[in-house]
């Protein structure tokens, strides 16, 4: 306590000294050409592998790891459309055969920080181990990524060719596929001849977080950033890498990424100064002015993204209750998006009625999900809902009273009580599921809310067998700041395709899987249209209002700053004025 109220004290200071002097007020709590950067409320990152398993998929840790390891391929849309991000990647732009069977990749001149070159070793290191251990990828799909490459041929030490099982629309293939392959440090990392082996090792490694900041693994990066420390409490510190060979150098030499309990700690700090790039809860938006006066400049980050509640249709005492298409039209009716985006989000938020993002680019849009064929109507709801057999117990709670006409796997009695894991640590997420369990409870559903840390509603609320422990949660939220954010095409194949890796609910739908695999493939957008209208009227999930990804307050002598609507962070450009 003593340290904290003697950092407290010296920051009072510094800003006093600032506002006499008439100089630039000086935030943060580093050296003079350091940032400190506020991640989201009760999220820690946890997972430094470029090789993310399930539960560990949360957009920081995918932040810290490319700033440390580039991505074969980075895209950002930071320049107002989603492109590809030539500088912060490993490799020449592809060249596809003519019949797109097989394309063909040339890497940069880089070298690891040991002075080791970079080559094609390292990028079929990685293939070798995703190929081994797909099931354990956290973004594997059936069919896909590496399902989809035949065969992998290094050329030379910078090139190789992938031979592909068929032929793709060459845009989704770059963007959503190669983008997921990573040199990885072969001389480093390469603990066994198996393949498998190797991946079993490194996730070991990569579950020792208090190993993170001794285990010489970590200390081999090709990224413009090295780690510095790494706190068991998700605190981290990223150092100009000395030895970085690309063309995306760092200007600053440390960013800080900081913790926080709640956003209204995160605020507290902020005001007093401590922070250099922190966000402003909504309920404080109206101090706007107070912050400029500190010295921030106040910014909205909207994301290229969806926020959304999955079911699990594993789950055994709700798994078939959820099943039903006409229950889940009873919850979508009971979501009043207009008023949770106005009074909780204070109109930061937009209406969400479906899978592709509906605030940015119009391109894969339909009808269906643009008009809400499911608006807040909570005489619709009850009207389902009776006329399916369920009728309100004494205590107003619903329960099935004719089973045949609830649905199949439905008994007798069975009650609409439900419980929601959600994260804990925001005031407009607290207020968005008290809105929803208030409407719910208007047409006989009880929800119960079970708050926790990020970290633990992401690894409680993943893909399932019913008969798995694993399988108890029911319905989850993990959208304070959206709940996923897409590559450069919103397709769906890791989110709602059959056994897809994030697909948490265990959702599934053949005509679904048929405009997801079109979509990959052509280069029309219809398929992408088709498949947006699909899920906007199935609800694999209750759609919900997409919030910014945050609203910012930026250090106004911080430059070099674009908010990227793909919530990727590029700390490398940022500069001191």
């Amino acid at each position: 306590m003593r340290r904290r109220l003697g950092r407290l004290a010296a920051l009072m200071c510094c800003l006093a000294l600032a506002a006499c002097t008439g100089g630039q007020v000086r935030h943060g709590v580093g050296g003079p050409n350091t940032v400190s950067f506020a991640l989201p409320p009760s999220a820690a990152p946890n997972w430094i592998l470029p090789l993310p398993i399930p539960g560990y998929t949360a957009s920081y840790n995918g932040v810290i790891q490319s700033a440390l390891f580039l991505p074969l391929y980075a895209y950002d849309g930071s320049s107002g459309a989603v492109a590809l991000d030539d500088k912060a990647s490993a490799a020449d732009a592809p060249v596809y055969a003519p019949d797109g069977k097989s394309v063909t990749i040339t890497l940069k001149p880089l070298s690891w920080s040991d002075g080791t070159p970079l080559t094609s070793a390292d990028v079929q290191f990685w293939f070798d181990m995703v190929r081994a251990a797909k099931d354990e990828w956290a973004v594997y799909s059936k069919g896909l990524m590496p399902d989809d490459v035949t065969d992998f041929h290094v050329v030379d030490d910078h090139t190789f060719t992938l031979t592909l099982d068929k032929t793709y629309n060459p845009g989704w293939f770059t963007a959503n596929q190669l983008a997921l392959m990573a040199p990885l440090p072969k001389h480093a990392w390469s603990h066994d001849t198996d393949p498998r082996k190797n991946f079993d090792y490194l996730v070991s490694q990569a579950k020792n977080l208090g190993g993170y900041n001794s285990s010489p693994l970590w200390k081999v990066v090709d990224g413009p950033f090295e780690l510095q420390s790494f706190s068991p409490t998700g605190q981290v510190t990223l150092a100009k890498n000395p030895h970085y060979t690309g063309e995306d150098a760092a200007h600053l030499d440390k960013v800080t990424f900081l913790t926080f309990t709640s956003s209204a700690a995160e605020y507290n700090v902020l005001l007093a100064g401590g922070v250099d790039y922190g966000y402003v809860p909504t309920t404080n938006l109206g101090q706007k002015p107070k912050l400029e006066s500190l010295g921030y400049r106040i910014e909205p980050w909207n994301g290229w993204s969806i926020t959304y509640i999955p079911y699990n249709f594993n789950n055994p005492a709700l798994g078939n209750v959820f099943k039903q298409l006409y229950i889940r039209q009873a919850i979508q009716h009971t979501v009043d998006q207009q008023a949770i985006s106005q009074v909780i989000w204070r109109g930061t938020a937009t209406p969400g009625h479906g899978p592709v993002p509906q605030d940015n680019d119009p391109t894969f849009l339909s009808e269906s999900q643009k008009n809400d064929p499911y608006p807040f109507d909570l005489d619709a709801a009850k009207k389902l809902l009776g006329d399916h057999g369920w009728q309100p117990g004494a205590d107003g709670v619903r329960t099935c009273q004719e089973p045949k006409k609830c649905g199949q796997g439905i008994d007798k009695g069975t009650r609409l009580s439900m419980t929601l894991l959600t994260e804990s640590g925001s005031d407009e997420t607290d207020g968005t599921m008290q809105e929803l369990k208030s409407e719910l409870s208007k047409v006989g559903i009880e929800l119960r809310i079970n708050a926790q840390p990020l970290n633990t509603v992401l690894a409680n609320g993943s893909t399932c067998e019913p008969s798995s422990p694993a399988c108890a949660w029911q319905l989850s939220y993990f959208g304070t700041q959206g709940s996923w954010y897409f590559p450069a095409y919103p397709s769906g194949e890791q989110l709602f395709a059959t056994d897809a890796g994030v697909n948490f609910g265990n959702y599934r739908d053949k005509p679904t899987d048929d405009l997801i695999a079109a979509s990959t493939l052509s280069t029309s957008p219809q398929a992408m249209v088709d498949y947006s209208a699909r899920l906007a009227e199935q609800l694999p999930v209750i759609w919900m209002p997409n919030p910014p990804y945050q609203v910012s307050a930026i250090d106004t002598s911080l430059g070099g700053i674009t908010q990227d609507p793909l919530a990727g962070l590029q700390p490398q450009r940022w500069y001191r004025r």
